[in-house]
């Protein structure tokens, strides 16, 4: 029984090491020395995708941001009314 948790172990932290060092690769195999195109020549597609991706989290991003300033309130409302209600 411990025989088979040691290889199962050692499987795994092999699978694991093997996995990190590929991780670590910089550009992939197929594309070894290929040049990488600078940031600024976004077309205005690109823009338009990034824009709705942003309007998509922001909107969400407010609404929890009033709910939060809300939820504030009836916290502030209800510690003053147990001070008016205690002695």
């Amino acid at each position: 029984m411990k025989r088979r948790g040691y290889r199962l172990a050692m499987m795994v932290g092999a699978l694991a090491l093997v996995g990190l060092i590929s991780c670590e690769r910089e550009t992939p195999a197929g594309k070894a020395g290929a040049p990488s195109k600078p940031a600024a020549t976004s077309t205005p597609a690109t823009d338009s995708t990034g824009q709705a991706i942003v309007d998509s989290v922001k909107t969400p991003l407010d609404k929890s941001r009033q709910v939060e300033g809300t939820l504030g309130k009836a916290a502030e409302k209800t510690a003053d009314t147990i001070k008016d209600a205690t002695p």
